[in-house]
């Protein structure tokens, strides 16, 4: 088990949520489902949490109420390698979800999704801090991020 996992609170949607995130990721699995039980504060049967993988990487969803919402101070970040694994990731996180900016995204439980090529960061960490700098405008004047619109910007 890993040392960190990390939670997210929904108001009632954990599983319909993590049914969508397996659809998406298609390399995950639910390791447990915890349901009330008739001492529990909520309806019999229903579920308290769901522990589960995607990526390889464990996490936990909780049906906590509406007492609080995802913000974009924590994001889940899919670093990809080709543009087809961005748009893929990028269209199925946005299905009633909304784009934001420079990768960023909000699905449509509220989490938000950072949807970042690789090459993204090998050219923002090039020496030639103007060529870095050409980079860093494109990204900032996208939603979705495009390799090839990135690489155009860098320009060698």
């Amino acid at each position: 088990m890993q040392k960190i996992r990390t939670n997210m609170w929904f108001d009632d949607q954990a599983e319909e949520a993590i049914a969508f995130y397996l659809s998406v990721f298609g390399d995950g699995r639910v390791h447990h489902v915890l349901r009330n039980t008739e001492s529990s504060p909520g309806g019999t049967g229903t579920v308290v949490a769901v522990e589960f993988e995607l990526a390889g990487q464990q996490f936990v969803a909780i049906n906590g109420g509406p007492y609080t919402t995802f913000n974009d101070a924590m994001s889940l970040e899919v670093p990809c390698d080709t543009q087809d694994e961005v748009d893929h990731y990028w269209n199925r996180l946005t299905e009633g979800g909304e784009e934001v900016q420079c990768g960023w995204l909000h699905d449509r439980y509220g989490v938000s999704w950072q949807i970042v090529p690789r090459r993204l960061h090998e050219l923002l960490r090039d020496p030639d801090r103007e060529a870095a700098d050409r980079v860093m405008k494109a990204m900032l004047g996208m939603k979705k991020l495009d390799i090839r619109a990135l690489e155009d910007a860098y320009g060698k």
